[in-house]
């Protein structure tokens, strides 16, 4: 099930005992919080609702709430936020999460909650029990990896209810800047509905002027200044990111995912997959998937193998700490540049 089909659902009052919500978008996941907030009348929602943040909060206490008789009401909501146990990952809470609880609920969901969990993550551990148990029972939204042509209706939705347009080249610069972030576009909305109030049209110049690159972006143009053997522009846009206080790690790490997603796109995509399939399999942004295939054209197999391996080697550099990391940075263009020559 979608976005649209849920709040359809909702709408017409048509309750699941139990729903996953997989994939982090913020701004969905909040219109979504709003949507299910909207079925308990509004002078019970103040005993009716829990929330309940797993790296604050055991899951038996939401599970005891849920378990609850509705106080003066027909029906109870329950709202768990970041199910990290659901994951692979680790986490600084040292909360004991009896998960048996939560496994029985499962078992026998209670007929007056609705139980809705917020899974803010690209995928869940679907080989712990807890995972199984929970999507056999739940309808599932998967609200993570949107399509573009979704993206931008949701963002054209939203200015038209304003009572604005956008121009087709201004959305898809919007969509260019910000990654395909969808969070990221809503909240740059604000400010050009602001600054077009007189036209109630936002065009292309307004959206250069006002919405920020996002890091992706800034790194995809990093990749490709790479791969074209620019250095000045290279460094740059290096110099940018540090400036904007990205740590020379973490830049270094999002150029590794770059360059192994451009070599996955690059093998799958010889392999038959399709622009859907691979956002699917590799479980990415379709507008990553998008990006990576325009610059695959340009560049062979192992140009960008070269370049993942220096990066790779480059963050082992920075991690001994033996020298500053932007000058780590600047040898590994150099290297890569003159190899590829």
């Amino acid at each position: 099930m979608n976005y649209s089909q849920l709040i359809q659902q909702l709408n017409q009052g048509n309750l699941a005992p139990v729903y996953l919500i997989l994939g982090d978008q913020e701004y969905l996941a909040g219109r979504i919080k709003d949507a299910f907030v909207k079925i308990i009348p509004d002078n019970e929602r103040s005993m009716n609702i829990g929330n309940y943040d797993m790296e604050d909060t055991t899951i038996s206490a939401a599970v005891e709430d849920a378990i609850s008789v509705p106080f003066f009401g027909e029906r109870r909501l329950v709202m768990i936020n970041r199910p990290y146990f659901l994951t692979g990952m680790r986490t600084k809470s040292k909360l004991d999460q009896n998960i048996d609880d939560f496994l029985e609920y499962l078992k026998h969901p209670e007929e007056s909650t609705v139980m809705v969990i917020f899974a803010p993550y690209d995928k869940l551990d679907s080989r712990k029990k807890v995972t199984k148990a929970l999507k056999k029972v739940a309808t599932t939204i998967e609200i993570g990896n949107l399509r573009e042509n979704e993206i931008k209706k949701l963002v054209t939705d939203k200015i038209a209810a304003a009572g604005f347009k956008i121009d087709h080249d201004a959305l898809d610069r919007m969509v260019e800047l910000t990654g395909g972030k969808l969070t990221a576009m809503m909240s740059d909305l604000p400010k050009l509905i602001l600054y077009n109030n007189d036209t109630k049209v936002i065009d292309l110049a307004s959206v250069n002027g006002l919405v920020s690159k996002s890091m992706e972006q800034n790194v995809f143009d990093l990749v490709n200044s790479v791969l074209a053997k620019n250095p000045k522009q290279s460094m740059d846009i290096y110099h940018q990111l540090i400036l904007e206080n990205d740590e020379p790690i973490r830049i270094n790490a999002v150029l590794i995912q770059q360059f192994r997603l451009l070599l996955q796109v690059m093998i799958l995509q010889k392999h038959g997959y399709s622009q859907g399939n691979l956002a699917s399999t590799l479980k990415v942004h379709p507008y990553r998937v998008k990006l990576a295939m325009q610059t695959i054209r340009k560049f062979n197999y192992d140009q960008l193998r070269e370049a993942y391996i220096g990066l790779v080697d480059t963050e082992r550099q920075m991690k001994s700490a033996q020298r500053p990391p932007e000058l780590l940075f600047e040898l590994f263009v150099l290297k890569f540049m003159k190899s590829v020559s």
